[in-house]
Formats: structure tokens, C-alpha cells, sequence
């Protein structure tokens, strides 16, 4: 009888991550994940980007299964294209969340991504996404942005930090909205209590996994409530600081492949 996997669930994030700055997968990342398919493990991408945004990566990972989402808004299965579960952030809340940001801070740009496996990325003016790949609309006028149903709005400040953005929107929003954090020029406003650990811990129930079998490769502050759901959390070197503060382990940059590099350990 072949002895238990210390590990049967990995979660890895993309941007940062699994992906290199290009948003290829390398191939010793693949051989990795492939080793520890063989094996029995299930690997699921656990993401920022909503679900149309992902399609392509998940083509070439080789994965017909589910993916979290949308910052854990979304359960999408790549195999019937579909969302299984979603959750949308009110567009009333939305503004309302927006309007005490700007009492605080000024003028920020924002973007959304609109629900569904078929949603757009909408821009307003003065905003610049900070994945230039990423294909986006841009609209004339902010009330445009509310044209339909949203997974997230997307936030910048033209002087502010990541950080201190995500900061002051922690203070007003309240119990608005979850602001979180997931990326250079990447500050997000998504339906209240929603993270990347509901989505995760959705997607394991669906696959009869539990928490204490679960990995997880992040490397960016949204990736925390992951970290806390997980049994280990693995941070990249490229990490952010407060992400690395509560990893169980920090392995190499997403460039230097540090995903594969844990999985070889593992999964020799």
C-alpha cells in the first residue's frame, strides 16, 4: 500500500507566483506539477484574475478542473467552462465604498471585473492596468463601470502607495467591502467576508479534500487568508513582507522557478 501524500491539495497563485514575469509557466514548473499529479496530489489555481482572464492559463496547465477565481469570488470549472459558484459585489456598495475612500485620499481610478465566465475588465479614465497582457475596455465615465453585475473593483492612487492605499481603504470601507492587496498597482475592493480562502476551502470540499492536506504557494498579502486555511504556506523571495511574516517557509522567486523547487522536495 503506497504510503499517504503529506500533501494531496496544492493551491498556487499565478502573478508572482507559478507564473514568471512574462506569464509563462516554465517547464520545470509543469514537470513539478506533473510529478506531483502522478503522484495523487490535485493542484489548483487560486487567483486574483476572474475566470475569462485565466482560460488561457489553464490551457496550458493541461486543466480541465475547478480554479478559484476572482480572489476566491469565483469557483470556475475549465471543463464545462462555467462558474459553479459566484458572489458579486453590490454596485451601490461598490460606490458608496468608493466615495469614502476618495473623502480620504483624494481622487483615485478604478476598474472592475464584471461577473460571469464571459465578464469584461473595465477601465475608466486614468487608470493603468499593471498587467499590460490583460486585456481591458475603457469607458468614458465612471457610472459606466456599473453597466452590470461585478466580481471586484480594482483601485490606483497617482501618488499613494499600494500600501498605504490598501491602508486607508481598510479604515473607511469597514464592513462595505474586503480590501485586499494582490499585486503591484493592485489595490481591490471585493463583496464582504469573500477571500481566497473561501474560495479554496470551496473548491477542496468539492474535491473531498480537508485543510490539513492542503499546500499553498502565494506571494502577495491577498494570499494570506490562504496561508491561514492551508497546512503550510510557502512563500516566493519576491514575496511581500507581510505575506514572508507568516509563511511557513520561503522558497525561490517566481523567475528562479520556486514553486517546482518545493514540489521536487516533496514529490522526488
Amino acid at each position: 500500500m503506497p504510503a499517504p501524500l503529506a500533501y494531496a491539495l496544492i493551491a498556487t497563485d499565478l502573478d508572482g507566483t507559478l507564473l514568471r514575469g512574462d506569464d509563462a509557466v516554465s517547464e520545470r514548473s509543469l514537470a513539478a506539477l506533473a510529478r506531483a499529479a502522478a503522484a495523487g496530489a490535485r493542484h489548483l489555481v487560486v487567483t486574483g484574475r476572474p475566470a475569462p482572464r485565466v482560460r488561457p492559463l489553464l490551457k496550458a496547465l493541461g486543466t480541465t478542473g475547478l480554479a478559484v477565481c476572482g480572489q476566491g469570488a469565483q469557483l470556475y470549472d475549465a471543463g464545462t467552462d462555467r462558474l459553479l459558484w459566484s458572489v458579486t459585489l453590490d454596485t451601490e456598495t461598490a460606490e458608496t465604498a468608493l466615495g469614502k475612500i476618495e473623502a480620504e485620499v483624494g481622487e483615485v481610478y478604478a476598474a472592475v471585473d464584471q461577473d460571469g465566465v464571459d465578464g469584461l475588465t473595465l477601465i475608466e479614465p486614468g487608470y493603468r492596468m499593471p498587467h499590460p497582457t490583460l486585456p481591458a475596455r475603457r469607458v468614458e465615465r465612471r457610472e459606466e463601470l456599473w453597466s452590470a453585475p461585478i466580481s471586484k473593483v480594482l483601485l490606483r492612487h497617482p501618488v499613494l502607495s499600494d500600501d498605504e492605499l490598501a491602508a486607508t481603504a481598510r479604515g473607511v470601507v469597514g464592513s462595505l467591502a474586503t480590501v485586499t492587496m494582490s499585486g503591484p498597482g493592485t489595490v481591490e475592493l471585493q463583496p464582504c467576508g469573500i477571500t481566497k480562502a473561501t474560495g479554496l476551502a470551496l473548491a477542496a470540499e468539492h474535491l473531498g479534500l480537508g485543510r490539513h492536506s492542503a499546500l499553498a504557494f502565494g506571494d502577495m498579502p491577498n494570499d494570506i487568508p490562504m496561508f491561514q486555511w492551508a497546512a503550510r504556506g510557502v512563500a516566493m523571495a519576491n514575496a511581500h513582507p507581510e505575506l514572508k511574516a507568516v509563511a511557513d517557509e520561503v522558497t525561490t522567486s517566481n523567475e528562479d522557478d520556486g514553486v517546482a523547487v518545493v514540489l521536487e522536495r516533496l514529490f522526488p
